[in-house]
């Protein structure tokens, strides 16, 4: 199968709302302002709503209420807005996939854990914008989805596989499509016109060194995705045939002295629920 057949299917690929991409060119903007911004994600009474949810939460756990989106651009920055405005809007662009097919809602706290997870040890690197790597976790098994849309029938033949070689999903996925949802995510997110660091750190989760450019990025969401299958926090399909992790992987994050993986399992499950919580209601 070409995976460009996928994306010619009679069955429609979700796209990002115009607000997103409205939203996205006034943020880019250099004469651009606050108040812009706020006006057209207030074109979108449902979004607005989410997205103050999003930041009075407990999640981010700040002390007064945020009651308009300027306040919240002021407190969070454009950056962070940026990043919960895409989470936000593509959780909500696959509703419908029905559970016969694929349980959404343990595929999104397998998502949600790892882009906290991928946060977590984002900011342990200190990284300088660790939400854009919570982004990258959550996204990092969409092509999943549109494999569950275009061709549910061959979600079973991928199980199936697994469970007669016991081998790991993307390369039962590979054996018989002959691409991985990692594939299918890249070229997504291409479609979507989301930045050049998504597109490669969702295509190369299961290969963090295959380009070079972004090993430690991919390395980060590789690392962060095994550890919330080992911790069961949701799933997308992989919990049951799990691959080792990639040592090389691990040893590119160069992290502080002490820092573990069973140290950075307790913190993403201490810190699961509030944000699994928050971005479930708000989708």
């Amino acid at each position: 199968m070409d995976i460009q057949e996928l994306f010619n299917s009679s069955v429609e690929i979700p796209s990002l709302p115009d607000v997103y991409y409205e939203f996205k060119d006034a943020m880019d903007d250099p004469e651009g302002s606050f108040d812009e911004v706020s006006n057209i994600i207030a074109t979108d009474p449902g979004l607005t709503a989410k997205l103050l949810r999003i930041v009075n939460s407990a999640y981010f756990g700040f002390p007064s209420k945020i009651e308009t989106i300027s306040h919240a651009i002021g407190v969070v920055g454009l950056e962070q807005l940026n990043n919960l405005v895409i989470s936000t809007v593509i959780m909500e662009r696959f509703k419908g996939i029905p559970d016969s097919v694929m349980n959404m809602d343990s595929f999104w706290r397998h998502s949600i854990a790892c882009g906290l997870a991928a946060k977590i040890i984002s900011s342990h690197r200190e990284e300088i914008n660790t939400e854009r790597f919570f982004v990258a976790g959550m996204l990092h098994d969409i092509g999943r989805l549109i494999i569950a849309l275009t061709t549910p029938f061959n979600i079973l033949s991928v199980f199936m596989r697994c469970k007669s070689e016991n081998i790991p999903r993307h390369e039962a996925e590979k054996d018989i499509l002959e691409f991985t949802h990692a594939d299918v995510g890249k070229l997504l997110l291409k479609n979507w016109s989301l930045p050049v660091f998504h597109q490669e750190v969702v295509g190369n989760h299961h290969q963090p060194g295959k380009n070079p450019t972004f090993v430690n990025e991919a390395s980060i969401i590789h690392v962060a995705d095994h550890i919330v299958n080992s911790l069961e926090l949701g799933d997308s399909g992989e919990s049951s045939f799990l691959s080792p992790m990639n040592k090389a992987a691990w040893d590119k994050l160069e992290l502080p002295d002490g820092i573990t993986v069973e140290k950075l399992s307790k913190e993403i499950q201490k810190n699961f629920n509030a944000a699994a919580q928050v971005f479930l209601q708000a989708a």
